[in-house]
């Protein structure tokens, strides 16, 4: 049996297949760095210590050996690519598992997003484990390709790859008894539900803990995220390509309370994954920001591994999955090894090539707009109206009520004030649904932007000065079947398919980080200096998330979880 042979290595009376010599053991249980020795064997972890030997043998030359990277919650469809080429630019990184909800595809094909995504991670460097999407829709306020109740999604409960419940971001649907939510938490609770609250506090936060659900990465406070803590949530502190709360949730962290602390990236786009990284980007900052190096990689590790109850890994013990990292110095946190199930998966930043065909997909086409419906312009019904105020580095935005200049008879944007157009157009079922406002803070002076990625229903946005360039850069998506673009009048200046379900490219990321960049070039080159104006497009549809948003049905406060008319007077 392989369990002898296992007992037979640990003992010592038999070879392993891997031991790394003169490591600095970062022991995540104990909280200590001391040398030691590693032996593997089977993709296991069967021995600490000296005397074994081992029928390879790696010289760490006093590197610090930790577990591998945990991202407690990401949406790898924000990459734009695939799970192999998410795997990519992550898993030479130190990042060899992941917790993903891939609510973002789910919400255009349904379950046939779901299997997709099982599919394409087969076989592959990176562990993918899901938590299966609670929202399709997020709400009942905009319209997404796929409608799952508790019935379409508990069979997926057997899947050994699936963990639990995802972000359950109906939190209003949660604390005002919405029988189709309570479903899916009664269907899951004996497993892991995560949660999706931002600024709940009070006697509706306990209505929403009591329900099950253990877990938030919505916090951009200390005093939110100290509330949650004091009810027993675990804080899965993000930092994403457009919500940066890292730095502002840092000074919460204690010895106290460090082991309820998760990191997660939730969305981050491919140039950020390039440069700056995944998770282990957050454990870097952290290391330099003061934070315990033990510390730090526990809440990448450890902490994400027994909240998701993956007992099997996020430290190093005997009987453990060998997913293991080596980095030299603490605060430039650079591997320069990863192992993934004993076998080396990535070195010196190079990922190690698998001899693995790429997995074919099929899957049906996901655009499909009525453009007899698609109107830009807006008749004026008052003076003032409800403008999205949109916050560089934050997902939350802003109910600015503003005065709208007009021009015979319909509203026209204010380019000095930063006033542009907006529009959601409905592009799942042909409905003709289109709904129409006010953005500022996208910084346009002039021309469009137009997306298929539109937080989480992705139907197709576009904001902009005029109605040209509006209608341009719409169509332009549409052509492409999905994707980005930039139009200056009847001109389209750069553009990026994303022809999987209108989320993702099937080519290489460093391809698509290419595109991407050519196109937030050219939307910098109409005026916007933003990080990343296309993430700002993307999340000002996103019903769930304070305080204004525009979807396919109309302008919706948030706060109110309810629409509200365009014109205040």
């Amino acid at each position: 049996m392989e369990l002898n042979t296992l007992v037979r290595v640990a003992r010592g009376d038999a070879p392993a297949d891997l031991v790394l010599r003169n490591a600095k053991l970062i022991n995540v249980y104990s909280g200590e760095i001391y040398p030691t020795d590693v032996a593997i064997y089977n993709a296991r972890i069967v021995g600490i210590g000296s005397g074994y030997t081992g029928t390879q043998e790696i010289d760490l030359r006093g590197g610090y050996l930790a577990p591998g990277l945990i991202d407690a919650h990401v949406h790898i469809e924000s990459a734009m690519v695939g799970v192999r080429q998410f795997a990519a630019a992550v898993v030479p990184r130190g990042v060899t598992s992941v917790v993903a909800d891939p609510h973002e595809i789910t919400n255009v094909l349904g379950l046939d997003g779901i299997r997709y995504m099982f599919d394409q991670a087969k076989y592959g460097r990176l562990s993918m484990y899901v938590m299966v999407p609670s929202c399709v829709p997020s709400t009942h306020m905009a319209t997404a390709g796929a409608y799952l109740e508790a019935k379409d999604i508990a069979s997926l409960q057997g899947d050994p790859w699936v963990l639990g419940l995802g972000e359950m971001m109906n939190y209003p649907g949660v604390v005002n008894e919405d029988q189709g939510v309570l479903e899916k938490l009664e269907a899951f609770k004996t497993r892991v539900l995560d949660g999706h609250a931002p600024g709940f506090t009070g006697k509706q936060l306990n209505a929403y803990v009591a329900t099950g659900i253990g877990s938030d990465h919505e916090c951009t406070t200390v005093e939110e995220a100290l509330e949650k803590l004091r009810l027993g949530m675990y804080i899965l502190v993000r930092e994403a390509t457009n919500a940066h709360n890292l730095s502002t949730l840092l000074p919460m962290i204690t010895p106290e309370n460090a082991r309820r602390i998760c990191l997660c990236t939730d969305d981050r786009h491919p140039g950020d994954l390039l440069d700056e990284g995944g998770v282990d980007h957050l454990v870097r900052t952290a290391i330099r920001a003061g934070v315990d190096v033990v510390t730090a990689i526990r809440m990448a590790t450890l902490n994400t591994a027994e909240w998701f109850r993956m007992y099997d890994r996020g430290g190093i013990r005997p009987g453990n999955r060998a997913d293991l990292i080596v980095f030299d110095d603490p605060q430039e946190f650079n591997v320069r090894l990863v192992i993934r199930g004993g076998q080396i998966a990535a070195e010196n930043g190079n990922l190690v090539p698998l001899d693995v065909p790429e997995r074919p997909s099929y899957l049906r086409g996901s655009m499909n707009v009525n453009w007899h419906t698609v109107d830009f312009t807006i008749p004026v019904e008052g003076a003032r109206a409800h403008v999205i105020g949109a916050v560089p580095g934050d997902l939350i935005t802003e109910d600015r009520v503003l005065e709208i200049p007009s021009a015979s008879g319909f509203a026209v944007p204010d380019i000095e004030r930063d006033i542009i157009k907006m529009a959601v157009i409905e592009r799942h079922m042909a409905s003709g649904h289109v709904g129409k406002g006010f953005v500022q803070g996208l910084q346009l002076r002039r021309g469009a932007i137009a997306s298929t990625i539109a937080h989480d229903h992705h139907n197709l946005i576009v904001a902009g000065t005029d109605n040209i360039s509006l209608t341009t850069a719409a169509a332009a998506v549409a052509d492409m079947g999905g994707g980005l673009a930039v139009a200056d009048g009847i001109r389209i200046l750069a553009r990026l398919p994303l022809p999987v379900a209108g989320l993702m490219s099937n080519r290489p990321i460093a391809e698509v980080r290419r595109k991407l960049d050519e196109v937030i070039g050219a939307a910098r080159s109409l005026g916007s200096d933003l990080h990343d104006p296309f993430m700002t497009l993307g999340f000002l549809a996103l019903e769930v998330i304070p305080h204004l948003k525009l979807t396919d049905q109309g302008l919706v406060d948030v706060d109110q979880f309810k629409f509200v008319p365009l014109w205040t007077d």
